[in-house]
């Protein structure tokens, strides 16, 4: 969108809790990590940051499916998905100060269906590795996807529209910022 940006990861505890809903889980993960982002900027000096935070979650017959752990449960995932439909769930906070904004997409995906040696090699991409549901819509995985009912940059993991939203709400005007990115910073 332009506005100038500095990505970091931060390191939080991304486990469901007990009678957490998926909806839920997204909206707190993605608040907890734009908090924690915050508290990291200050920590460096930054005065009244703004700092976005995101969460994805697949979801299938009501279950979270996380991030696979290893080669074995990516294929379990894929596997489970193959050939159905299945719900991402997208969640994006913005943090500054004490005010705190969530907004939650959800969409729906229809996979198809999948071989074993599919699986296989799309393991060997090494695109499964920390994504929600073991897949990433915007690598080799697109060719698995059949239709997406929804947003894809949700899918992909921050829904730029929300976003905008949420920027439009505290005052940022990303039109303001040229194509290079080059402007007032964040």
């Amino acid at each position: 969108m332009g506005v100038p940006f500095e990505a970091f990861s931060v390191d939080i505890d991304e486990a469901q809790l007990a009678e957490e809903r998926a909806e839920q889980l997204v909206a707190r993960l993605a608040l907890a990590k734009a908090r924690e982002g915050q508290r990291r900027l200050q920590e460096r000096g930054v005065e009244h940051p703004l700092v976005l935070g995101s969460d994805t979650e697949v979801v299938l017959d009501g279950e979270a499916l996380g991030k696979p752990q290893n080669q074995q449960h990516a294929a379990a995932m894929l596997k489970q998905l193959a050939g159905r439909s299945h719900r991402v769930l997208c969640a994006v906070a913005l943090v500054q100060g004490e005010r705190e904004w969530v907004e939650t997409v959800e969409n729906t995906v229809h996979m198809a269906a999948l071989s074993e040696a599919e699986i296989e090699r799309y393991w060997q991409t090494g695109e499964p590795i920390g994504k929600a549901g073991g897949y990433g819509i915007q690598g080799a995985a697109a060719a698995f996807i059949r239709h997406i009912e929804g947003s894809y940059s949700a899918v992909m993991g921050l829904p730029l529209y929300q976003t905008a939203e949420l920027l439009r709400q505290v005052g940022v005007d990303y039109w303001q910022f040229s194509n290079d990115g080059e402007g007032d910073a964040l």
